[in-house]
């Protein structure tokens, strides 16, 4: 039986816009109010089509608009500006820093179920997951030496619209990780793992990494071969 493979062509970003993939994969464009128009300019409709994920934008925008984007001389300077931005605020003296002093090893983990960061990252359902959205910004703000760690779901929560009757009706969208704002964590070329015993069984579970301004958020996915049908399911949903 032959073998088949599935392959997802994207487009080839050229060199000058090459910053972009940066931006797209720092969360901190999701709290600065005119980033999100950077990524609103290169396709309004594709925009809201990918629920405002720059990742997916741009890796659907057609070769021949990133080719013009590269040629844009006002969407460049609004490009650069951006990218001296996130610079900046990278590199700044931070609150912890003036009081604390930039030599300390003080790490601290901070684990919940879901981070409600924006909608392009749709692992949260509700309050909880938005304060501890919010704890993570505000610590890459404030420098605190923080490491969000929570679970990746494979089909976040659902969706919600009304149907022409004014009926709620629900989507559940099964996500591919390598089209949102992550990537995966590795070590010599191999993803890096983690496992767990559960009821006297091994769980295996691989790292994926968002970055938060200063702050990365590790995120468990246990989707993975070698665990059962039913320790897959435990980062579904």
């Amino acid at each position: 039986m032959p073998t088949v493979r599935t392959f997802r062509v994207v487009p080839n970003l050229p060199e000058r816009l090459l910053p972009l993939g940066i931006l797209a994969r720092n969360l901190w464009w999701t709290w600065v109010p005119y980033a999100s128009d950077l990524f609103s300019r290169m396709d309004s409709d594709l925009w809201e089509k990918t629920r405002h994920n720059p990742v997916d934008l741009l890796g659907a925008l057609p070769q021949e608009r990133l080719e013009a984007l590269a040629a844009d001389d006002a969407f460049l300077s609004n490009m650069d500006q951006m990218v001296g931005d996130l610079n900046a605020y990278l590199g700044r003296r931070t609150w912890f820093e003036q009081v604390h002093g930039s030599s300390t090893d003080l790490q601290i983990a901070y684990f919940s179920a879901e981070f409600g960061l924006h909608e392009s990252l749709p692992i949260y359902s509700g309050g909880l997951g938005v304060l501890a959205g919010d704890h993570l910004k505000s610590a890459s703000d404030l420098g605190i030496p923080l490491v969000g760690v929570g679970l990746l779901y494979r089909r976040g929560y659902f969706r919600q619209y009304l149907n022409r009757d004014g009926w709620q009706q629900e989507v559940r969208t099964a996500y591919d990780f390598e089209r949102l704002p992550l990537h995966l964590e590795t070590a010599e070329g191999q993803p890096r793992r983690i496992s767990i015993e559960i009821a006297s069984r091994e769980v295996f579970a691989q790292i994926w990494r968002a970055q938060v301004g200063r702050v990365p958020l590790l995120l468990l996915d246990t989707d993975l071969p070698e665990n059962n049908p039913e320790d897959r399911s435990i980062t579904d949903e």
